[in-house]
């Protein structure tokens, strides 16, 4: 298992909290980690990726604040110097993804275009 500590994205408070809450419900699988990535879709062309998941091969394993965090190899160059952020409000809740290599994203924040 390979990890590394420079860390191509970052987290804010509100958003390292909402996870770790996420990993206190009683349906949260021990076994898998945060993985942050990237998929072909979306109105801007890419979409983010924020789920639990296995570890698989071509991933490395980050830490930031005592959370373990997989990014597969092939997606770090469009995620690099991405923040990643909660907003537990009534009209805006969820991630929000502020990354400086999007060229355009779409007014939802969850997909863009490099």
């Amino acid at each position: 298992m390979e990890v590394i500590t420079q860390n191509p994205i970052q987290f804010t408070t509100s958003a390292i909290i909402e996870i770790k809450r996420l990993m206190t419900e009683n349906d949260f699988d021990s076994k898998k980690l945060l993985r942050v990535g990237v998929k072909g879709g979306g109105c801007s062309g890419m979409t983010y990726v924020l789920d639990f998941d296995i570890q698989k091969d071509n991933d490395t394993i980050f830490k930031e604040d005592g959370i373990s965090f997989l990014v597969d190899k092939s997606h770090s160059i469009y995620l690099i110097g991405m923040e990643v952020e909660w907003h537990g409000g009534l009209n805006s809740r969820g991630f929000t993804f502020k990354n400086p290599n999007a060229s355009s994203t779409c007014g939802c924040g969850t997909s863009f275009a490099v």
